[in-house]
């Protein structure tokens, strides 16, 4: 008979791990749970001769026990030691990225579009951990026996911290630019944004195109990296501050045309099926043939 002990003072833990324990297919069986000392302890007996699976059965169980309680604290523990200068708030942000971030990875690992599986890496250094031991104090083996999972949640968080910079920065800037159009009486009535293939085209009211060279030296929006139509595009609508922006989208909505439409608020429709709509869509379709 082979028996390993899991010791643990979580009583959340305890009756999940009593209850797979139940719940779980594996002959053979037999568990308890006991107190001594300083931890209470689930003690599971195996009776059979299949050692190696009785093994895999504990690494399973296990793991499903630190992903399911210990993972998000891991992370918010990272968070707290790494980047402490971000308040309550932003870090409960970072770490609904985190676990956002964490589903994802799942996701492409059981659609094998990725190597990385957090689960391997725990289940890795628990088989090694059972066929060394016969019982394990929980914390202590999440604390220091899972340098490669832990590893994995620190490049987690460094990238969910990056992708709240960004985003903050991001909106910052959308925030400053709303004040700006507040600020100033429009200079025109509306311009139609022809927005197709990822580029724009600027239209004004009689439906002419307008020009955006006029506008390059007071381009102060624009990025210092590279100048697309839609760099040009979002300068010129912000020097000429229209009371209306209709944007003729001809295909999906991207990021741009969020932008837009969180700049300039309300004084953004979007159209897909009007003359302009179609002339484009038109124009577009004999482009490709």
């Amino acid at each position: 008979m082979k028996s390993f002990c899991i010791k643990t003072n979580n009583e959340d833990i305890l009756d999940y791990l009593l209850s797979r324990t139940k719940e779980i297919d594996f002959e053979d069986l037999t568990y308890s749970k006991n107190e001594f000392k300083i931890y209470q302890n689930v003690i599971i007996h195996y009776e059979g001769k299949d050692e190696e699976s009785f093994s895999y059965f504990l690494s399973e169980l296990i793991t499903e026990v630190i992903l399911e309680f210990y993972e998000e604290k891991l992370i918010y523990q990272i968070l707290n030691y790494n980047y402490f200068y971000f308040d309550e708030y932003e870090r409960i942000q970072i770490c609904d990225n985190c676990m956002h971030t964490i589903e994802n990875d799942h996701m492409e690992v059981a659609e094998n579009r990725k190597n990385i599986n957090r689960k391997q890496m725990i289940q890795k250094a628990l088989l090694s951990f059972i066929q060394e031991s016969k019982s394990m104090i929980l914390d202590g083996f999440v604390n220091f026996r899972l340098k490669e999972y832990m590893s994995y949640l620190d490049n987690i968080v460094d990238t969910a911290v990056n992708q709240f910079i960004i985003e903050k920065e991001y909106n910052e800037f959308i925030n400053l630019l709303k004040i700006y159009i507040d600020s100033k009486p429009a200079e025109c009535e509306i311009l139609h944004l022809i927005y197709i293939n990822g580029e724009s085209i600027l239209l004004d009211a009689d439906k002419n195109i307008v020009s955006v060279s006029e506008n390059i030296l007071n381009s102060k929006y624009l990025s210092d990296i590279s100048f697309s139509s839609n760099d040009f595009a979002l300068n010129t609508l912000l020097t000429l501050l229209p009371a209306k922006v209709e944007m003729h989208v001809i295909g999906i909505e991207d990021e741009f045309i969020d932008t837009i439409k969180q700049i300039f608020e309300g004084r953004v429709s979007v159209c897909k099926d009007c003359n302009i709509c179609r002339t484009y869509r038109l124009l577009n379709h004999a482009k490709i043939e």
